[in-house]
């Protein structure tokens, strides 16, 4: 068995896919016999060490997040703190999270320079095109080139992944996120009987579709007035929602619950008749898991791997855009007014076999046994990064190094052909 450590930025008492992925496989690993222990940075007043349920022990490191729930990115800084834990704990597997997440990145890095074994869980789809992708991709580029193995939630991540970060394919595996259905059940005696209910639960930030959610809103509610929404979860995006809900009167039928625990989430959507998804880029989408399992229709744009995930019986796909969505949330709205919807206890048997924390664990060490008889590298080795068939020297690193030289007496490299070792030399 290993000693894993999952490191993200995204932990609780913060809500969403991510940290709710962390926490459900490291409980299952834990049953599995492994140790697990978790790294984020702390959140208002959860600093130092918490455990949570099973004995799950939490460093909550105090970095404070510096933008959109992330650490400022400063890589010397986190080292001595982290290379404090890899050592007390012992650990063997570093498991990287989100491709947002700075403190992930550093971690896998500083793994990397004490001979740890890496993995990383790419939870996102991002573009080429953006000045922010663009940047974010070339941070995925450094990060991977020299990972052990790397984990995508869909078929299509995968392949955005490959394409981002310039790795080969044969280094990625597809295991989907999952829902603990014992916690998601449905509950039809919660709805409200006289009106149709839509539920959002989500970050309400740009990638989530909150203007469009903005667009739709009023539309929906002036032409059904026995439609009413439930929206759960924060960001920057709310104002704009309140500001809708301010300019149409919509108090009595827009509700901003704000944040949602997770224990929680069940509760806010029995009380639902339909999901509504209006994310711009989305790798798996587990809220559409869990809304199904919970017996909602959902209403979804249809963007990066949320197509592969329910059978299209239990989802309407609509383009990301006001008009495509506003079509199928009718037809969604007359399914359910004409009883064509299935039925929630149907739509629960239907899922709640498929996606299963315990198979996830069960493919997650799979890929911990395949990294752990990986041999493993020698500290100071310069690793040749080839991105997209350019070579680019990282040459602060190997003047870091050289300084470096007189303590190892020895340096090696690695590097993608013989012709490249004079020029290295030339670096050094």
């Amino acid at each position: 068995m290993t000693s894993d450590n999952m490191v993200s930025d995204f932990f609780y008492p913060n809500m969403g896919g991510v940290e709710s992925h962390i926490y459900q496989l490291s409980q299952c690993l834990l049953e599995r016999g492994h140790k697990v222990v978790i790294v984020t940075h702390y959140y208002n007043d959860r600093k130092g060490v918490r455990y949570m349920t099973n004995g799950l022990k939490v460093y909550y490191l105090p970095f404070k997040p510096f933008y959109n729930q992330c650490i400022l990115p400063t890589i010397f800084t986190t080292f001595p703190l982290l290379r404090n834990i890899f050592i007390r704990e012992d650990i063997t597997i570093v498991h990287g999270h989100s491709a947002f997440s700075t403190l992930a990145h550093e971690a896998m890095f500083h793994a990397r320079t004490l001979g740890l074994k890496t993995v990383f869980t790419d939870h996102s789809l991002f573009g080429f095109a953006d000045a922010s992708s663009i940047l974010t991709n070339k941070i995925l580029q450094f990060s991977l080139a020299d990972s052990n193995h790397v984990i995508c939630v869909s078929h299509t991540s995968k392949e955005n992944t490959v394409l981002r970060a310039s790795i080969s394919p044969s280094m990625v595996s597809v295991i989907p996120n999952a829902v603990d259905a014992t916690m998601f059940t449905p509950d039809p005696s919660k709805r409200t009987t006289d009106k149709i209910t839509i539920v959002l639960v989500s970050r309400l930030v740009y990638r989530k579709g909150m203007d469009l959610l903005a667009s739709i809103i009023p539309q929906i509610c002036q032409k059904h007035k026995d439609v009413q929404f439930i929206i759960g979860g924060d960001g920057p995006k709310r104002i704009i929602l309140e500001e809708v809900r301010e300019q149409y009167q919509l108090h009595d039928r827009v509700q901003l619950i704000g944040m949602v625990k997770h224990s929680d989430v069940r509760d806010v959507l029995v009380q639902g008749d339909i999901l509504l998804n209006t994310s711009l880029t989305e790798a798996f989408c587990i809220a559409i898991v869990e809304a199904v399992c919970c017996g909602l229709q959902v209403v979804s744009t249809k963007v990066g791997g949320v197509p592969e995930v329910l059978p299209p019986e239990l989802i309407y796909l609509a383009e990301p855009s006001v008009k495509s969505l506003l079509e199928e949330l009718e037809r969604a709205i007359s399914d359910r007014r004409c009883g064509r919807n299935i039925d929630p206890y149907v739509a629960h048997n239907k899922i709640r076999t498929v996606y299963t924390w315990r198979n996830v664990a069960v493919r997650t060490e799979k890929v911990y046994d395949l990294v752990y008889q990986l041999p493993t590298r020698e500290l100071l080795k310069v690793k040749h990064f080839v991105y997209s068939g350019k070579k680019y020297r990282l040459r602060f690193l190997l003047k870091f190094l050289k300084v470096q030289k007189w303590v190892t007496g020895e340096l090696y490299f690695e590097c993608a052909s013989v012709d490249d070792i004079p020029l290295l030399r030339d670096l050094i």
